[in-house]
């Protein structure tokens, strides 16, 4: 059966490829809604100083004018200016301490006299007494006021203490060596290091403190008013002042609180479902009526569908988790554009960019700013970047994507304005990064061919550079080949340019065409100098197989390089399913009584299914029968060029590919014209006749 049949046959297929969108569809939708956020209730998009551009909005229900959190904020901080912390005294610290200093120093003390003992011991008392707190918790109830005042627990009674009426650690040890009494013997008692007898007895009671905080806190409401049901909030027009602006806001907080009851969620969620699955069922139908020959390739389908799915979720996951407070604007939505206009065409990627950003726009609040912005910058990606061969080009489409973006920005901001006309500039660093974004498409660029199969300009100008690799290879072992395969690339792309192909790719796969004559160079008429015809000690079946297997010599060679399948192809179908007809004919003639097996002297194919395949075999076959003619007039060089692609015509050699006859009729006019200008024909001179 042919590729064609296998492709195209609807009896045989339909099952297959009803099974192959079904699940397409349903595992987008899936995975797509699964990341949508949800229960976020309706949202507008207002500022304060600006109209109200939506219709009238009427309470439905009954609800709290909440306040803002500057201003709970601030009640809070005023209620906290007046709270007192808790500590514990702890009566043990005084006698436990008192003792050891009794018990350290019972006989003398070093160098003083003894009645400086009883005075040190009151001191202590009279410190303990007070209350001694940690030298760094007193420094910051100190700081904040000296006047303060902390909640002594004493027992089951709690008393009011003024702060500077206590002492910290260090301030009780500096009391104490300041005292007058105790003046004159200041030294001695520096060496006594009384700070061994001197220990915090106001412990602080987190636990009480906080219970105490949270019932504090607990009485600040958070609302400052109310709403009653039917009460009309803002109407179409009505410019959003700072009460409207508290309003609107406590509205979206109440639909979002209220939108957490299950029947909620469960409308939400089929709401997410029906809306997905009705733009991703668009996109499969657009591409089975008009981009049908993408679903008989599953690398393009991948792709198509996993930017389809990629960029909503990553819209989903910045909306729900705010990652470092970025907007979703520095997403490079026409990265997707790019690439299916790149590797693919222009109709299919406006239209795949059209249906992601409206299916994520389904996670974003400004729904109407993001849908123009995203499509504006996609059609700007479309126009200016149609082939991907040079840094430049990126350069450009980033910078026209940041300037796209900024303008229609600010196009919808003045529209939107009242007379206070305001503009966000912070904004414009989101579109910076957008633009910086897009530049990554030259580098991932390679990763999408590796990954989803394809090939584009830049890597056919790489595989296209003659000095190095199998080119080079090439030129040095058969530079017959070589310098056949040059040319025949010249004839391939300028046929291509003519008909609308794609003229990189078929001379790139006019290159590597006949690499498989480096195993058997001398076997080939145009590497044979003169010399000796190896052919002449063969039999016409060896010689036809050796001629033969230069294509799966290529194949080898080309897949052992690494070459892309897409260039692996050329080699593969550049003769097709024709025959060796020199060696078939001459056998046949020299075997008239025999019924010889065609399939001998017959290449394994298959047949061109590409159109650029086809131009490359009419090229090919054109350009090295050229080498036989005797004369290279016009109409020797015409009739051979028609007689040879009507005979691949007749052969079937283009019934598996959209090529056109008005194609194939374009491809005979450039090979004759441009045969002419290789072999320099002219016109023949007229001869005097003699008298």
């Amino acid at each position: 059966m042919s590729i064609i049949e296998r492709i195209y046959n609807p009896e045989e297929h339909y099952w297959r490829n009803v099974a192959t969108r079904t699940i397409l569809v349903v595992l987008t939708t899936f995975l797509i809604v699964w990341f949508l956020p949800r229960n976020e209730g309706k949202q507008f998009a207002y500022e304060v100083g600006e109209p109200w551009r939506y219709g009238t909005v009427i309470a439905k229900y009954d609800f709290p004018i909440y306040k803002t959190d500057e201003a709970l904020s601030k009640e809070k901080d005023s209620l906290l200016k007046e709270f007192q912390p808790y500590y514990t005294y702890d009566h043990r610290t005084e006698s436990k301490n008192i003792t050891r200093f009794k018990q350290d120093f019972a006989k003398e003390l070093p160098g003083m006299p003894t009645m400086y003992k009883d005075i040190i011991v009151d001191r202590l008392h009279r410190l303990y007494q007070a209350g001694i707190m940690e030298t760094q918790n007193y420094n910051l109830l100190a700081k904040a006021d000296t006047a303060g005042l902390i909640r002594v627990v004493f027992g089951k009674n709690a008393e009011s203490i003024v702060i500077n009426c206590i002492y910290s650690t260090m301030s009780a040890y500096e009391h104490i060596i300041n005292d007058g009494a105790l003046a004159t013997e200041k030294g001695e008692l520096q060496r006594l290091n009384l700070n061994n007898y001197i220990e915090a007895n106001l412990i602080y009671d987190k636990e009480r403190t906080e219970t105490a905080m949270d019932d504090l806190l607990s009485g600040v409401s958070p609302a400052s008013g109310m709403v009653m049901s039917g009460q009309k909030i803002i109407s179409v027009g009505d410019m959003v002042t700072e009460y409207n602006y508290r309003v609107l806001t406590s509205l979206e907080k109440e639909m979002e609180r209220r939108s957490a009851t299950k029947s909620q969620m469960t409308n939400n969620f089929i709401g997410n479902i029906l809306y997905v699955f009705i733009l991703v069922l668009a996109f499969t139908y657009y591409l089975g009526l008009f981009r049908r020959d993408y679903f008989s390739k599953p690398r393009s389908i991948t792709m198509l569908y996993a930017f389809l799915t990629i960029f909503p979720i990553m819209v989903s996951l910045m909306m729900k988790h705010n990652y470092f407070n970025f907007s979703v604007y520095i997403l490079p939505f026409a990265l997707i554009p790019i690439f299916v206009r790149v590797f693919m065409d222009s109709r299919t990627a406006f239209f795949t960019h059209v249906i992601t950003v409206l299916i994520c726009s389904a996670a974003v609040r400004y729904q109407y700013e993001f849908i123009v912005m995203q499509l504006v910058s996609g059609l700007v990606a479309i126009y200016s970047l149609r082939e991907m061969s040079s840094r430049s080009q990126v350069f450009k489409t980033a910078v026209l994507v940041f300037f796209s973006m900024s303008v229609t920005y600010l196009a919808i901001k003045l529209m939107q304005s009242g007379d206070d006309f305001s503009l966000d500039t912070s904004i414009y660093y989101h579109f910076l990064i957008n633009a910086i974004l897009v530049l990554l498409a030259y580098p991932l660029m390679y990763l999408v061919e590796k990954a989803f199969g394809f090939i584009s300009v830049i890597t056919l100008i790489e595989l296209s550079n003659t000095n190095k690799g199998l080119l080079r290879n090439l030129s040095e072992v058969a530079p017959g080949t070589f310098q056949h395969s040059i040319t025949v690339g010249n004839l391939a792309s300028e046929i291509a340019n003519k008909v609308g192909a794609n003229s990189t790719l078929v001379r790139t796969g006019a290159l590597y065409h006949d690499i498989g004559k480096m195993v058997n160079p001398a076997f080939f008429t145009e590497n044979q100098q003169g010399g000796v015809n190896p052919h002449d000690n063969l039999t016409d079946k060896e010689s036809a197989r050796i001629i033969i297997e230069h294509v799966a010599n290529g194949v080898k060679i080309a897949e052992e390089a690494g070459l892309p399948v897409t260039i692996v192809d050329f080699i593969r179908t550049h003769h097709g399913r024709n025959v060796t007809k020199y060696f078939y004919v001459k056998y046949q003639n020299e075997h008239p009584d025999e019924i010889v097996d065609k399939e001998l002297f017959t290449y394994p194919g298959p047949n061109p299914y590409t159109p650029e395949q086809a131009i490359l075999m009419m090229a090919d076959t054109c350009e090295a029968a050229s080498h036989s003619l005797s004369e290279y007039s016009e109409e020797n060089i015409a009739n051979l060029v028609d007689k040879l692609i009507e005979q691949q015509v007749a052969d079937g050699c283009f019934k598996e590919c959209r090529i056109t006859f008005y194609d194939i009729a374009i491809a005979k006019q450039v090979l004759v014209e441009r045969l002419k200008a290789i072999y320099h024909t002219r016109i023949q001179y007229p001869t005097r006749k003699k008298e």
